[in-house]
């Protein structure tokens, strides 16, 4: 496969990814920002700033909704938002289009100027169903993907993008809930906390799965252990890096060659499946994400540089 072909499905599945989990943190920062007090904490710049994209908007000012819609849902200057990765994902998939099957085209392709006609008011008000039609776009390119394409590397790439994707989602969404807590670590344990702790787990679908694993109890330890460690959960940072291993390892036999993301992966699958219950929020989950997030990073440059991307 060229290395260019590779390259487009690798982005693709990235984009497409990375549009829903903004979608996902709006819908997180919504409800977060009907809490008593939410004007206060500055939910929406905790959003804004788990992007990695905090610089945009200057400390001392407030990010209103808003503010955080326009950019996050339908700024083309910001790389991340909702608008452009659509655009990116349809731009890679044209690149590559030979490899994607008639159903992954049509998902790619329906509708895809649909955020072009929406002003920021007409978004906010309308901002619940354009939520669910993003992620509606994203799962039917996934489910297209997982029924009809054809088993052979470049579904290894696609899948691949889509996990180290999927792990930056998850990493963030915590991040988000670190920074709300910043100013007021004295509610842990109360029953704003309760509230944002479980926002996390339903704006990554994952309610239903952890009241499966743990009941009833709802606790920020064993939340952050179900989102970081549970092999089961296909949005934890541990089943992604499980899949990433497995699609890099495949990678590697179709070339008959590795290279240092394969070692790096290794790595992080090996870190989390030393950590014991609890370690993670006892030895501090805002450094944990950040470790996450810079070896995520890191693990993008090396598939990237032994592959011949760019």
């Amino acid at each position: 496969m060229l290395s260019r072909t590779a390259e487009n499905l690798f982005w693709m599945a990235r984009y497409m990814e990375r549009a829903e989990a903004t979608a996902r943190l709006l819908t997180m920062g919504q409800r977060m920002a009907i809490l008593p007090g939410a004007h206060h904490r500055d939910e929406w710049r905790s959003v804004v700033r788990a992007t990695g994209a905090g610089h945009r908007f200057p400390e001392g000012s407030s990010v209103t909704e808003s503010d955080a819609v326009s950019f996050l849902m339908l700024d083309l200057d910001n790389a991340s938002s909702i608008r452009s990765c659509l655009l990116k994902a349809r731009a890679n998939a044209k690149s590559a289009r030979t490899m994607l099957t008639q159903d992954m085209w049509e998902a790619l392709n329906e509708g895809w100027r649909k955020l072009d006609s929406y002003d920021v008011g007409e978004a906010r008000q309308q901002l619940p169903a354009l939520i669910d039609w993003v992620k509606t776009r994203v799962m039917t390119f996934r489910g297209a993907a997982h029924s009809g394409q054809l088993r052979n590397e470049g579904h290894d790439f696609l899948r691949a993008g889509s996990a180290l994707e999927r792990a930056q989602m998850t990493l963030r969404l915590l991040d988000v809930k670190y920074y709300v807590l910043l100013p007021e670590t004295e509610v842990i344990g109360g029953n704003r906390d309760h509230y944002q702790w479980t926002s996390v787990l339903y704006a990554l679908s994952g309610a239903r799965a952890y009241h499966h694993v743990y009941g009833g109890t709802y606790t920020p330890w064993q939340i952050t252990d179900f989102l970081m460690l549970n092999r089961l959960f296909p949005r934890s940072v541990a089943y992604c890096y499980d899949q990433l291993a497995y699609r890099l390892n495949r990678l590697a036999g179709w070339h008959d060659a590795k290279g240092p993301c394969h070692d790096t992966v290794k790595d992080l699958v090996a870190g989390l499946e030393s950590q014991d219950s609890g370690e993670i929020f006892r030895r501090g989950l805002h450094e944990t994400v950040q470790n996450g997030l810079m070896m995520t990073n890191r693990l993008g440059a090396e598939i990237a540089q032994t592959y011949h991307f760019g």
